[in-house]
């Protein structure tokens, strides 16, 4: 066991994390180090998909909200790498994926309380000791190493949800969105292609496939259950239920409301962006010149209730639900949209007793992102709770605002100011 006792133990380096232990190199009253077992920094890579963009602005980076003099700072990131001027000719706020996964990658290499390949597979807390004991393993060496931590801060991210329906298949054929890139070549290879479900995860692969449908002639179907492939709410006024304001006004409502409330948020985070549409509309146009049949389908108003094997294709249940009519359709591959879950590691039942649950096995969160816990030493959550903070909680503009708020928590001081206004409109009545 290393016998150093850490301020601060990170499980998982997403970019909340890599937020976090960035702002923290400049900030020595706080001893941190970060896991996590993959070999470097890679963000959502099934989809890095060129062309795809980043759907809030570059500032949104991992510390200039908090600090725009940090040497971290995506425009630092552009200056190091001499393309400020490309940048500038851009005349652009959003950044492509891949650039924004190149950035932090940057980042990543900068810092020294980051140890990428190295997984978190136990924690203990030690009563007497009045810390927790992390046990860590190298995935290059199998070897496990034991660090001792007064805090934590979880930031395990999400994985692919893949409902039961589709499970048990090849790989290779039914596969969530998540792995698109590495299935391309296959979906290249086959005479059809379904993509299932709405989101921006399924439009950008179907964008994908349909831009390559010149040289892949397959048949190519979009189906989803909405009413329609609904864009995203993304004028300006309604994205300022993207900030702390709104934050602190959605976490005062009792659970119930506030399960009410995100339930009528999808096209908050839900829908397709605007020029992803676009550009989906002008490719099928284009697709449509000197073509009388395009072979490519969008179908609304239709869930899938069953997949199974029919020799070397997949044949599809499908039911439309304001007809209510039921039919079949035939795919040799399936890509399944359907989003992610939280990834609450298995190790945190280790610590149950300690942790305050709700009613529907969720963890309870203070305002200031701690578990709400019975001991003293705290484990700060980066993920798993829009149940608590609402729409915002995954969206990448928060990150450093909660970042400075876990910072100035551990401190005791307010490092980083806090104001009780950020945005033009009000959300609670009582401040009017």
């Amino acid at each position: 066991m290393d016998n150093h006792v850490y301020d601060l133990v990170g499980v998982g380096i997403g970019p909340f994390n890599l937020s976090l232990a960035a702002l923290l190199e400049d900030i020595p009253e706080i001893d941190s180090v970060f896991f996590d077992q993959k070999p470097h920094f890679d963000w959502h890579p099934g989809m890095l998909i060129v062309g795809t963009r980043l759907q809030v602005p570059f500032m949104a980076d991992l510390v200039t909200l908090a600090d725009p003099t940090n040497k971290y700072s995506f425009l630092n990131y552009l200056a190091q790498k001499n393309r400020l001027y490309p940048f500038y000719f851009l005349q652009r706020l959003d950044i492509p994926r891949r650039e924004y996964n190149d950035y932090c990658q940057w980042v990543e290499n900068e810092l020294d309380n980051c140890r990428f390949g190295h997984k978190v597979v136990d924690l203990e807390y030690l009563e007497n000791e009045g810390h927790y004991v992390v046990s860590v393993q190298n995935m290059e060496t199998e070897e496990i190493g034991q660090y001792q931590a007064k805090n934590l801060v979880l930031g395990t991210g999400s994985s692919p949800r893949l409902p039961k329906a589709f499970q048990g298949f090849s790989s290779e054929n039914v596969f969530h969105t998540a792995e698109f890139l590495d299935r391309q070549d296959r979906c290249r290879q086959a005479k059809s292609v379904t993509v299932i479900g709405s989101g921006q995860s399924s439009a950008e692969a179907f964008r994908e496939l349909l831009k390559e449908r010149m040289e892949h002639p397959y048949k190519l179907t979009w189906i989803t259950r909405s009413r329609s492939f609904f864009s995203m709410e993304e004028s300006k006024l309604t994205v300022e239920q993207f900030s702390p304001d709104y934050v602190n006004y959605f976490y005062r409502f009792p659970q119930e409301k506030k399960d009410e409330i995100f339930a009528s948020q999808d096209l908050l985070y839900k829908g397709i962006s605007s020029h992803t549409i676009t550009d989906i509309y002008n490719l099928l146009y284009e697709n449509s010149v000197s073509n009388e049949d395009m072979n490519v389908d969008l179908q609304v108003l239709t869930e899938v209730h069953d997949i199974k094997e029919k020799g070397d294709t997949y044949e599809i249940s499908c039911h439309q639900w304001e007809q209510n009519h039921d039919f079949t359709h035939e795919s040799d591959v399936v890509i399944v949209g359907t989003g992610y879950h939280p990834n609450v590691p298995p190790f945190i039942k280790s610590l149950s007793s300690y942790i305050a649950w709700d009613d529907k096995g969720r963890y309870e969160v203070e305002p200031d992102y701690r578990l709400r816990m019975n001991i003293p030493n705290q484990i700060y959550v980066q993920s798993g709770i829009s149940h608590s903070h609402g729409v915002g909680s995954t969206n990448l503009g928060l990150a450093v605002h909660r970042n400075k708020i876990i910072i100035n928590h551990l401190l005791g001081e307010e490092k980083f100011p806090i104001y009780d206004k950020y945005v033009f409109q009000n959300f609670d009545a009582e401040k009017f």
